[in-house]
């Protein structure tokens, strides 16, 4: 009963069984998704492999697909012109080595006034799409399971893919108070798209933004607090007073922001294993759901001692915290050993029922 106990821990609700999550699994780890479901299939066909990630996520028993719409592909439909970094191996089917820099100095970044330079889509139309796209993940995921939509581009996410990093470092730093007036305005122009989810009848929200690098924060603190937060905040409400259900993903260490994110009004947060997982429970657990805990590296490198202690403490918090969602939070990605993964998911059965 994974959709239960993924609608469950959305809404911090004891389940009796800690629902689970994970990401890349079921749509890169070919040899992973063949041997956890027994299919014969060639799964370098690309045909083939639909059903198999069905079959996979009800074998691992999944509580909810990461999922949302709206990436840069809206800022070209836009009229946008986005910055290219490449993409380096991950799925072993990405590599990227094409880049391209629209905007080479800050100045070309203070010239950009998306609200009034870029198109906006008629908020039934948005509507529409959003819908169709929760569509879409129930006809390839399966209802057992919590769909979703959602924004990736929804604000610091969307400068990075705009502007690019040394493009957006240079601007912010070079005239902090023009930089504003670029932020504020994408803000206005992104509105839309909250405003249009609101309006739909798909009930659960992924928002996505990436706020921090690995190290933290790209800047103060106080600057998110000023010039991010604020607009996150209005997006969320508008989209919470309609009745949804929302989940934040950030990746990086997000720790210096569990306050603020926490205050956002959402009801998970999705986040990377370099968080301390158990101090956000510990102070923010009884009010917000939480996924992630599991760290791919120690999957990867860690003895089976280690990956049995490490689910022994996140099966513990979960049986203490009703919104806890089990996830590898940074990837069960293609390079995870098969054998390892096997045995991870044989711990999480025999210890997922509270």
């Amino acid at each position: 009963m994974s959709y239960r106990d993924g609608f469950a821990a959305l809404n911090l609700e004891f389940s009796p069984k800690i629902p689970r999550t994970e990401y890349s699994a079921a749509h890169c780890h070919w040899e992973l998704v063949k041997r956890a479901t027994g299919m014969e299939l060639d799964l370098s066909i690309p045909e083939n492999r639909p059903a198999a990630t069905r079959a996979f996520l009800k074998a691992w028993d999944y509580g909810m697909m990461w999922s949302v719409l709206v990436h840069r592909d809206y800022l070209e439909r836009a009229g946008a012109a986005v910055t290219d970094m490449g993409h380096a191996v991950f799925s072993g089917e990405d590599y990227n080595d094409k880049t391209s820099r629209p905007y080479l100095s800050p100045e070309d970044v203070y010239a950009v006034d998306p609200a009034r330079q870029f198109a906006r889509f008629s908020s039934g139309i948005l509507a529409a799409e959003f819908e169709a796209d929760y569509r879409r993940c129930i006809a390839a995921f399966g209802d057992d399971l919590v769909n979703m939509s959602g924004t990736y581009i929804s604000l610091f996410s969307g400068l990075i893919d705009l502007f690019g990093w040394e493009a957006l470092l240079l601007a912010m730093g070079d005239d902090p108070e023009r930089f504003l007036r670029v932020v504020d305005s994408y803000a206005e122009w992104m509105e839309q798209f909250f405003d249009g989810f609101a309006r739909s009848n798909v009930p659960v929200m992924m928002v996505h933004d990436d706020l921090c690098w690995t190290s933290g924060p790209v800047t103060s603190p106080e600057w998110y607090r000023r010039h991010i937060f604020p607009h996150l905040k209005r997006f969320i409400r508008k989209v919470r007073e309609a009745g949804k259900l929302i989940y934040f993903t950030s990746d990086g260490l997000i720790e210096a922001f569990y306050s603020d994110i926490a205050g956002l009004g959402v009801n998970a947060v999705v986040m990377e294993p370099c968080n301390d997982i158990f101090r956000f429970a510990e102070t923010y657990g009884d009010r917000v759901g939480f996924v992630g805990g599991m760290d791919c590296r120690t999957l990867t490198y860690g003895s089976k001692e280690e990956i049995r202690s490490c689910m022994e403490r996140l099966m513990a918090l979960g049986r203490r915290y009703p919104g806890f969602m089990l996830a590898v939070g940074n990837h069960l990605a293609v390079d995870v050993p098969v054998d390892r993964a096997l045995y991870y998911n044989e711990l999480y059965e025999s210890m997922a029922y509270r």
